[in-house]
């Protein structure tokens, strides 16, 4: 059932029980956590946190604690499946689910007792109508055939006629309901995709009950920021929710600068702006950025020696020096630095980048750190998916959640390095995918294989990672393929998971075309490949379109992926 007002149906009633947190792995839940825990302080709530990275871990941890609460606020998991089939709970139970993925379950929609959803009102649904899909049973009465003695035969002979058409039209009538159903459930189904960021959700509520901070406000724009940069939504929908978060940065942030009112150099403070689409610039130099962000690089093609020739031909353009470049950001001359974006955007629109200028937030504490959005999703990601350290997965989630802390630089500082070094190996491995030719074209979509003992695999056997490198395989090449019908693909990529049992993960990538809706079909493509196969797969991730699959089962579960959709 879909909550209409979240704090009376929601914070009311979880202010005074004892609640467990289910919290996904991804950066936009992490954010949403973080507004709900300060809020949670506020009130002296009594919550445990419990990561989980997929459904098994969810069953388990739904297992291990149900006895001991009551109700449970799930975040980023949980909308897209009939929650209630999948943990058998006790009809004293309750849940609140606010997710992000779509569509959202028709069971979860419709149950009025125990699934309460939190979705912002205006996000677009389509939710199929409650008689499309649901029906009550009827009892089909056996009509008694007793007779009164006295009746005539051929009175009985009608009746029974009567009784036969009648029950044949109704069994014609569902039988048309239940193709219908069908129809419409397939629909509705058929594409998996990203509504308001759940951070956001979290934001307005806090907003709602007058507890909004600016750090609440900073979380939400992380939450909107991470959504984009892993391109879960369209350009049209984050820069409509900019709009919105734009209007409480001003009621937050703004203050008459005099002499009298100046603030204090260590206040927080958030600010809109115009800045570019180079990954982590400010804490790298801007040659590094401009190699290793994968829009600059796709343009230019950065993998040939073409293109490393158009890049220095790019910088001669904007007149920057190659020391001035290649040092740290911060140690460029200030005399650069003051019209470096002026002068990057207007040659970038000379070599065909016309987007390079994108809008967003930054952040300023103390008096050498600044941030943007971006940087904080950068960061915390790589902290999250860390395989350097080699320890449980809930150790990352915790260092993940405390870099979003102004308190925890030092983390912070040490997701920015993990992240500089997940994007060269991105680029790297793409590079060496295009020049190999290892994306080929296998009908219906393109595909790609990474295999065990290539640079850098292990880190692409982490869900985030792996979905980072293949949209940017998949933009990289539709920029240096000169076949047009490859342009229109989607692509499916594939890497080793873990050798011991002999295991892949595989996740499909919509149409690099398709930025107008961001809907991806491959989830209920790959059920239905893995059922008509009898592959061995595991449908673990909250995200469908990213599976675990037997390295054997692999062949047969593609052939029946290409004839599902040619």
């Amino acid at each position: 059932m879909f909550i209409s007002d979240c704090r009376r149906e929601f914070y009311d009633v979880i202010v005074n029980q004892r609640v467990l947190l289910l919290v996904a792995s991804d950066v936009d839940a992490l954010c949403a956590c973080k507004i709900l825990q300060a809020l949670f302080q506020c009130d002296h709530v009594q919550y445990t946190l419990v990561p989980v990275s997929g459904w098994q871990e969810l069953e388990t941890a739904f297992l291990e604690h149900k006895d001991q609460f009551k109700y449970f606020v799930l975040i980023n998991c949980g909308a897209n499946v009939d929650l209630l089939e999948i943990l058998q709970p006790e009809e004293d139970s309750f849940f609140f689910v606010c997710d992000s993925h779509r569509p959202i379950n028709v069971v979860n929609a419709y149950n009025d007792t125990q699934i309460k959803l939190l979705v912002k009102q205006d996000d677009d649904l389509d939710v199929p109508a409650y008689d499309d899909i649901f029906r009550d049973e009827e009892d089909e009465e056996e009509e008694s055939e007793n007779e009164n003695e006295e009746s005539e035969p051929s009175e009985k002979r009608r009746r029974f006629e009567e009784d036969v058409i009648e029950r044949t039209m109704k069994r014609r009538q569902r039988r048309e309901w239940e193709a219908r159903r069908r129809e419409i459930l397939f629909d509705y189904e058929q594409y998996e995709y990203h509504g308001t960021s759940s951070a956001m959700v979290m934001f307005d509520l806090a907003w709602i009950m007058s507890k909004d901070l600016n750090d609440m406000l900073w979380w939400a724009i992380v939450g909107l920021t991470d959504q984009w940069v892993q391109d879960k939504i369209t350009q049209m929908k984050y820069v409509t929710d900019i709009g919105i978060l734009q209007r409480h940065v001003s009621r937050h942030n703004h203050r008459n600068e005099d002499e009298e009112n100046s603030l204090s150099i260590d206040c927080m403070r958030i600010a809109f702006e115009y800045d570019l689409r180079l990954a982590l610039y400010q804490h790298w130099s801007l040659y590094e950025s401009l190699c290793n962000t994968s829009y600059t690089s796709a343009s230019l093609k950065l993998w040939s020696v073409q293109g490393q020739k158009r890049l220095q031909e790019f910088l001669a353009d904007m007149g920057l020096p190659l020391k001035q470049v290649k040092q740290k950001f911060n140690s460029m001359d200030m005399s650069l630095k003051e019209n470096l974006r002026e002068m990057i955007e207007e040659s970038a629109n000379k070599f065909g980048m016309k987007d390079l200028r994108v809008q967003t937030f930054s952040i300023h504490f103390g008096f050498k750190n600044k941030f943007s959005a971006s940087d904080i999703v950068y960061a915390t990601a790589s902290l999250m998916e860390n395989i350097e350290e080699g320890g449980p997965e809930t150790t990352n989630f915790i260092k993940a959640l405390d870099s979003l802390s102004r308190g925890n630089l030092d983390k912070l500082h040490q997701g920015l390095d993990l992240a500089k070094k997940q994007l060269r190996a991105i680029q790297q491995t793409v590079a060496s995918c295009i020049c190999t030719n290892l994306v080929i074209s296998q009908g219906p979509f393109l595909y790609c294989s990474l295999m065990e003992g290539t640079p850098d695999v292990k880190l692409f056997s982490k869900p985030v990672s792996l979905c980072l490198l293949s949209k940017y395989l998949l933009k990289s090449f539709v920029c240096s393929t000169k076949n047009k019908r490859c342009k229109l693909l989607p692509l499916i990529m594939a890497a080793p998971m873990d050798v011991e049992q002999g295991t892949v993960i595989m996740v499909g990538i919509p149409p690099e075309t398709q930025s107008s809706d961001k809907k991806n079909f491959f989830g209920r493509a790959f059920e239905k490949a893995a059922d008509s196969t009898s592959s061995r797969t595991l449908h673990n991730h909250f995200d469908m379109s990213i599976i675990e699959l037997k390295t054997e089962d692999r062949s047969k579960f593609l052939d029946a992926l290409i004839s599902l959709l040619s």
